[in-house]
């Protein structure tokens, strides 16, 4: 039987948060992909310093700050809320 090569199976899950590069946010998932985002796509974490930047947990299948209200999820890191929506 022939396995499709990828990630068609693999729900993402976030293992990771960092601030590698100025502007510029991490998130390792527990697959073992990396994606690095422009934080300037989101102004709720571009305002947080990075002492507050490095105050991060996993919040569901998404994450927030102990100085921040919003949660992001991973639909919002991967873009495609049709494939990766956090609900049914």
């Amino acid at each position: 039987m022939y396995k499709i090569e990828g990630y068609w199976d693999v729900i993402p899950k976030i293992k990771e948060v960092s601030f590698p590069k100025r502007g510029k946010m991490q998130i390792s998932l527990k697959d073992g992909r990396i994606i690095v985002v422009a934080v300037s796509r989101f102004p709720s974490i571009k305002k947080l310093s990075m002492a507050q930047r490095k105050k991060w947990y996993i919040l569901g299948n998404g994450f927030s700050f102990e100085d921040s209200d919003e949660v992001i999820h991973i639909e919002q890191i991967l873009g495609n809320v049709k494939n990766y929506a956090h609900e049914a």
